[in-house]
């Protein structure tokens, strides 16, 4: 008996998986044909005289007709279930597609490290704000309109100037010879998209990126397997079958609950048939879908051995830095942007600031600048500004849900603008809300405030005085504190409604113009939040951080600016002073303002003194 090993040997560990994914798709076929099958054999003994006849006739035809009539049902059952797994849209993830002039050298890069690997190439390239690189299927039938539209003519329609046959026995066969190729094209699997996370293109330089490719696209051998193309597409169907029924629509994009109520009533039960074949057919053939996966991956890593196997190791190091600077510069740099309805546009860019920027602060990052000299991996792209531009909007719509497509209250930002028109206004926002909490809040011991009083000046004394003044009762900071957190949380939670609600509206325009928008995106996005809501008490240090910083600017002379890893900086003379945190936080939880005056003291900045607010 032979022994396998290599990248053969997980070749043939993943067929086999795919044929067993198959077989379970031949079980369900078998299934629903036996009923027919049953009838067929009765309907032909009928008629041959060999079922049936005598004083037990009647009893036959009650049985043929009833065997008949079940297998019609089953038959139309089966075809509902079919037709809904092969029309049915897969997700696909968001990514921003690069064609091929406008990378050329990417693609020539790919192409010779496919040629290296002996794997078909991947079809296409595409981008997505993330920091992670893998193959994905695009090969579904759902998507083949999409594909067809743009593939170039056959040889044959170049030729119809040509000395031949007459024009309709050309155009015959023109139209057989488009025939064949699309029967050839259908028939042979379609290499998978090669999707590259935007921040190693920025980050890694040429070398590390073509080591770091090497184990995904040697994933295209094993993935062009017919038997293996052919699992991934049903499992793809069944799970696109799941989501249809999920959302009780036949386009789970759409959001769901679309046409009349009688189709609707109609349709839901349907629906929900279908989802329940689907999952108990995925429960079926789910381990050996992960079974598969896994061989994949493991006879891609094995091909990829021998492929710049020193480079590989470094440029995994480069991964991890490259998260950790893309997380902070997320979490940090573009989330109060997002807030503030601008998105910056140089996303990728800010990551290698921002490592630069860690690479001077962490010892461990040593050595890691130097690398900059040599041709970053985002030369290879022709516009690599554009392609930057496309894939910071798309950030801004996973991790926050914002609009697909620039506008008045949705706009770009440059780095170089980001001090002013996001830190300097985010500041004031919240130094305005702070104010505008304070001015609502009556103090029980005293007269509750007039409509014609005169508004009180927005002054960083102001509130020092109020968290540092005793409560009723004797109660101390603590209910006054709260109390502002609680005011605080409740004015942004109304902001914030009022802006989802005026998002949804502009989304429903959106559609009901059919212009914009990708529903998988806009529909769920941001899956998940970047930071974890903030507490009451972290709301107030945070505003209360804001109304000393605009004090600062107004009266000492000091100036927004932008940290690449901790966000939002106040700059003194020119430096960073990131010593405000501690006196803030001993103000809002103990109540006592020494420390703060003792550091606005140091700095110059006078509290009694009005703020500019927005």
């Amino acid at each position: 008996m032979r022994t396998v090993a290599g990248p053969e040997a997980g070749a043939l560990a993943a067929r086999a998986r795919a044929l067993a994914v198959l077989r379970i798709r031949g079980a369900a076929l078998a299934v629903a044909l036996l009923p027919a099958a049953v009838a067929v054999v009765l309907l032909a003994g009928s008629a041959t005289g060999r079922i049936g006849g005598g004083s037990h006739d009647e009893g036959w035809t009650a049985l043929r007709w009833a065997v008949v009539g079940g297998a019609l049902l089953v038959l139309l059952l089966a075809a509902a279930v079919a037709a809904v797994v092969v029309r049915a849209k897969p997700a696909l993830t968001p990514t921003v597609p690069i064609a091929e002039e406008t990378a050329p050298d990417l693609y020539r890069l790919v192409r010779d490290l496919a040629e290296r690997l002996d794997v078909p190439a991947p079809s296409a390239i595409a981008l997505t704000p993330d920091c992670d690189s893998w193959l994905e299927d695009r090969a579904h039938p759902a998507h083949e309109g999409r594909r067809g539209e743009d593939r170039p003519p056959p040889e044959e329609s170049r030729q119809v100037h040509t000395v031949g046959p007459p024009a309709t026995d050309r155009a015959d066969r023109l139209r057989s010879g488009r025939s064949r190729a699309d029967r050839q094209e259908r028939r042979a699997p379609r290499a998978p998209v090669l999707v590259i996370g935007s921040p190693f293109l920025w980050w890694m330089r040429v070398a590390e990126l073509r080591a770091l490719l090497a184990p995904v696209v040697a994933g295209t051998g094993p993935s062009v397997h017919p038997d293996i193309a052919a699992a991934r597409r049903f499992v793809r169907g069944l799970d696109a079958a799941v989501a249809v029924a999920a959302s009780g629509d036949d386009d789970p994009a759409s959001g769901g609950g679309t046409g009349t109520p009688l189709g609707r009533a109609v349709r839901r039960p349907a629906l929900a048939f279908v989802g329940w074949i689907a999952r108990l057919l995925l429960r079926g053939c789910r381990d050996h879908a992960a079974q598969m996966e896994r061989a994949v991956a493991a006879a891609a890593s094995e091909r990829a051995q021998a492929v710049d196997y020193g480079l590989r190791i470094v440029a995994q190091e480069q991964v991890g830095l490259a998260y950790a600077g893309w997380d902070r510069l997320l979490t940090r740099v573009a989330l109060p942007a997002w807030r503030m309805g601008r998105w910056p546009s140089r996303l990728d860019a800010g990551v290698v600031s921002a490592l630069t920027e860690l690479s001077r602060r962490d010892r461990l990052a040593e050595g890691f600048a130097s690398r900059l000299s040599e041709r970053p991996a985002c030369d290879l792209l022709e516009e690599p500004g554009l392609i930057d531009e496309a894939t910071s909007l798309l950030a801004a719509r996973l991790f926050h849900g914002g609009p697909p497509e620039p506008g008045p209250d949705w706009s770009p930002v440059d780095w170089g603008k980001y001090p002013e028109e996001v830190v300097d206004r985010k500041w004031r926002q919240e130094a305005a809300r702070l104010h505008r909490v304070l001015e609502e809040r009556t103090d029980p011991s005293g007269p509750p405030p007039t409509p014609a009083s005169t508004p009180t000046p927005p002054t960083l004394a102001r509130v020092m005085d109020r968290l540092t003044a005793t409560g009723p009762e004797d109660t101390g900071t603590d209910g006054l504190g709260e109390d502002l957190a609680a005011r605080l949380t409740v004015e942004l939670a109304r902001e914030e409604a009022a802006a989802h609600r005026a998002t949804a509206q502009a989304r429903q325009a959106r559609t009901a113009e059919g212009a914009g928008g990708d529903p998988w995106i806009d529909g769920f996005a941001p899956l998940l939040p970047l930071q974890p809501p903030r507490t009451g008490r972290e709301l107030l240090a945070d505003h209360v951080t804001a109304m000393v910083c605009c004090a600062a600017v107004d009266t000492a002379g000091a100036a927004p600016g932008l940290d690449w890893l901790d966000g939002p900086a106040l700059l003194v003379a020119g430096r960073r002073r990131a010593d405000l945190s501690h006196p803030v936080l001993t103000l809002v939880e103990d109540g006592d303002a020494a420390p703060l005056r003792s550091w606005l003291a140091e700095v110059g900045v006078r509290p009694e003194k009005p703020v500019r607010l927005v």
